[in-house]
């Protein structure tokens, strides 16, 4: 399937997109609803479920074949994937396991979505100095912004690799390049991007990321990145019987953890969640996350002139194509947003409504690639 294909055939699209049948989805930067597949897939091993062991009724190559997706997909290794949950989960493993002297600081964006402020926020309490980066503009993180805010004392470096608001993408490398250089860590929370745009782990050291966003999978079932040579350096919080060695389920008296990114996984997995996840980055692998990616700022240079046309401001209207995201998020003084919001999901289409700290209500766009020119036209009029 390609998306040609999937907007050529409106049968084929409702099909693999059951949400489009009734309404216009136009939400996916909040909580995606899944595909057919991904529902079928739950289902089908729901199903299987009943009849024994839910981990022996699994297949132990499921589970490798998911961690080999999710390195495709990210452009890591499958030693590099950890299966532990939500985003908030894995930032905080991020957080809690590293060691940190008195004297260093963390660098952190204030306005980031609170999953990627609150982890290194609670690092004050261990006597880490929790730095705010200081941005001329609401989301609009430059390489420049954190060249000039970090120093000799700064250990890691967390932000997110877009904004959820304002829809700017960071640009990864160069950020990346420069603390790598200066021997800083880096963590992102990777949630906006990934399925949405090509990820190169190459830059950076860990990465968390939940599925029910952009990669089309259940809530709850997201993937850990840890860089293969920082894993030691990034002790597990939780311990089980899972990521320690237990012979025949007998506990032992040196606690020796398995390798690669299973050490960070303590316990049962999330497996109904897991073969949701497996079958949603089978679809977006199938039908590549480049041409994903062309096709969401194909969608936004649609959109963002006629939303401005209407009186409206844009976030981030103009960024640069290698800044822009699937995200457009908008407001009109004067204008109750909230109430347009309602409008909106009365006609069945599905916006996200949310506010910046000064309590400016915003309407936002996250059409993804099944939407068609029509579905996005037919929101544009009720503004």
């Amino acid at each position: 399937m390609n998306i040609s294909e999937l907007h050529a055939n409106e049968e084929l699209r409702r099909h693999e997109f059951p949400v489009s049948r009734e309404k216009v989805f136009l939400a996916h930067a909040g909580v995606c609803p899944v595909p057919r597949r991904v529902a079928e897939a739950v289902c089908d091993y729901a199903r299987l479920s009943t009849l024994g062991d839910q981990e022996t009724l699994l297949p132990a190559m499921r589970l490798s074949q998911s961690r080999e997706r999710a390195a495709r997909l990210i452009g890591a290794k499958p030693a590099e994937i950890a299966f532990v949950g939500p985003t908030s989960l894995g930032l905080s493993m991020v957080a809690g396991g590293l060691k940190f002297r008195r004297n260093e600081n963390v660098v952190i964006y204030f306005d980031d979505y609170p999953s990627n402020v609150y982890p290194w926020m609670k690092l004050a309490d261990r006597g880490v100095q929790v730095r705010f980066l200081n941005v001329r503009e609401l989301g609009r993180i430059r390489d420049v912004d954190i060249m000039g805010q970090v120093d000799e004392n700064t250990r890691l470096v967390a932000l997110a690799s877009c904004h959820f608001l304002a829809g700017w993408r960071i640009d990864l490398t160069a950020i990346g390049e420069y603390l790598r250089k200066k021997r800083i860590l880096f963590c992102v929370d990777g949630i906006q991007t990934v399925g949405a745009f090509p990820t190169n782990t190459a830059h950076f050291d860990f990465m968390a990321a939940d599925s029910h966003k952009w990669m089309l999978g259940p809530c709850g079932a997201g993937i850990l990145y840890v860089r293969e040579e920082v894993q030691d350096q990034l002790r597990p919080m939780v311990w089980g019987w899972n990521n320690v060695y237990c012979p025949q389920y007998v506990a032992q008296e040196e606690m020796k953890t398995r390798p690669g990114g299973a050490r960070y996984e303590a316990g049962s997995h999330n497996l109904l969640g897991l073969v949701g996840l497996n079958a949603a980055m089978e679809l977006l692998l199938e039908v590549g996350v480049e041409n994903i990616a062309t096709e969401l700022l194909r969608k936004r240079s649609m959109l963002v002139p006629l939303i401005e046309a209407k009186g409206y401001t844009v976030l981030q209207s103009s960024a640069p194509t290698a800044n822009a995201s699937g995200i457009m998020t908008f407001f009109r003084a004067g204008t109750d947003m909230a109430a347009l919001h309602q409008k909106l999901e009365a006609a069945g289409i599905v916006a996200s409504l949310r506010a910046d700290r000064s309590g400016q209500q915003h309407l936002r766009f996250s059409p993804h690639f099944y939407n068609t020119d029509e579905e996005l036209g037919r929101a544009v009029e009720l503004l």
